[in-house]
């Protein structure tokens, strides 16, 4: 009896140090449903870009975006670069065509006298231009990752944009970063609900034998 007891006793300790040496796992993707976006490094408009990424995520509703780093998740963080410069292209176009021609004839006789005829012909064009054009360009980049309370990456991306016609760059980058955050999530929900019914169907199965 007394083998027994320290026995489990044994098993019991092994199980609550086995506990507490083990380090606990970070929260999936799938769980996280509140999200605090913190400052962003880079250059000055990196206030602009967070407010960028806070309004795409809170528009997909699939998220709660707090204020209180305490209170969320995960928290996304990162940095950001915005840049606006003009690059200069000189171009030089020239056309030129030029064609000549001449004829001669010519008789001299000591009894008739002197006969002679002479024809030439010339064409020359010659045009040249030179232009200089400048234009203007914008590209953003963004790298951004998400961390748990514990302080592990759970996601991460990378993005740029030279931005497009009816788009800014800034305001491009910030709505891939959140759909390509929406889709992983997406993702890995359902890859937990799948897991979920799975294992509900096998302890069903087992329970009927």
């Amino acid at each position: 009896m007394k083998a027994g007891a320290i026995v489990l006793s044994s098993v019991l300790g092994c199980a609550w140090v086995a506990q507490c040496i083990e380090p606990q796992s970070p929260p999936q993707l799938s769980l996280v449903t509140r999200i605090f976006v913190d400052q962003l490094g880079g250059g000055h408009t990196s206030d602009q870009m967070r407010d960028m990424i806070v309004a795409a995520l809170q528009k997909s509703g699939l998220f709660v975006i707090t204020e209180n780093p305490d209170r969320a998740d995960a928290t996304l963080r990162g940095s950001a670069d915005d840049k606006i410069y003009t690059e200069e292209h000189n171009l030089s176009e020239s056309l030129g065509l030029h064609s000549t021609g001449a004829s001669g004839s010519g008789t001299s006789s000591s009894m008739s006298g002197t006969t002679s005829s002479h024809k030439s012909t010339g064409i020359g064009i010659t045009d040249s231009e030179n232009s200089h054009i400048e234009e203007r360009r914008h590209e953003t980049s963004a790298s951004i990752h998400l961390v748990d309370a514990n302080g592990d990456v759970i996601w991460s991306t990378t993005q740029e944009s030279a931005g497009g016609k009816f788009r800014g760059a800034m305001a491009d980058v910030a709505d891939k970063i959140a759909n390509e955050l929406i889709a992983d999530t997406l993702k890995a929900r359902a890859a937990r609900i799948a897991a979920a019914a799975a294992s509900g169907h096998q302890s069903e199965s087992q329970s009927t034998k």
